[in-house]
């Protein structure tokens, strides 16, 4: 309990006590972790290993890709509520379809406060239905922020569909975007083309390759921010881990305006 807290009364209590929104901090630090529903290049599924990197990067929002809810070939369990127990984080899962006897898709952790938490479909990969992840938070002077885990997958022209959906999902949004993670796609081909007419595709600091985990050789994951001018850039990394999953995990920290 806020100390005093008896004293006062009703809204001024719950933000008082609410955890920090991202406009009272100095930066906010978006994580972007593809798991392989936390299968490890030692072929050993270790969610408490993947706490481990997250907790690391010390992240204000993590979108996760590839993550089970309740499937036969993890134990039933649920990924994304592990994960928040272990990190202390809240944790959403977004489903792109059912998958033995579960679902399997997208999710973001954050430690800062929710409002809305959407899941959209965009195009098919392969005839297997495809989703992004949207959480947003409270912060900022245009009053939320979305992060949005995203996937895309299949072949070139399904990816260009994929990102093209995305794109005109939040066409119109009014506030800050920021899209993350595993875009199966490199930095100077045509779906990522297609994404940077809308977005800020944000550069990495030194090696930006981030698959396969063990021996890196492309860069497929990425941070993706709209509209640009809302956006500082401080950091943004690749870090070095090499076997919790088949993808690096990356870091980007930005001031938002």
């Amino acid at each position: 309990m806020c100390r005093g807290s008896r004293f006062v009364v009703g809204l001024f209590v719950l933000l008082a006590c609410a955890p920090p929104s991202v406009s009272a901090q100095a930066t906010l630090r978006v994580a972007a972790y593809n798991i392989k529903h936390g299968r490890g290049m030692d072929e050993q599924v270790d969610l408490r290993r993947i706490s481990e990197v997250l907790r690391g990067l010390d992240a204000d929002v993590i979108t996760l890709q590839e993550v089970d809810k309740n499937t036969e070939r993890t134990g039933g369990v649920d990924q994304v509520a592990v994960l928040a127990e272990l990190l202390g984080y809240q944790g959403f899962h977004g489903a792109h379809r059912p998958y033995q006897g579960g679902e399997y898709g997208n999710a973001v952790l954050t430690r800062l406060p929710v409002g809305r938490v959407i899941t959209h479909q965009i195009p098919e990969a392969a005839g297997s239905k495809l989703a992004v992840h949207e959480v947003q938070i409270a912060g900022g002077p245009r009053g939320v922020i979305s992060i949005v885990s995203v996937h895309l997958a299949g072949a070139p022209e399904e990816r260009f569909a994929q990102a093209d959906s995305v794109t005109k999902l939040f066409a119109e949004a009014e506030h800050p975007v920021v899209l993350a993670g595993d875009f199966n796609s490199r930095r100077g081909d045509r779906v990522m083309g297609l994404l940077r007419d809308s977005w800020q595709i944000l550069d990495k600091g030194g090696d930006a390759n981030t698959f396969p985990s063990d021996a890196p050789d492309r860069e497929i994951d990425f941070v993706l921010v709209r509209p640009a001018g809302t956006f500082e850039l401080i950091k943004h990394v690749v870090i070095d881990e090499a076997v919790a999953s088949d993808h690096r995990p990356i870091l980007a920290v930005f001031r938002v305006w």
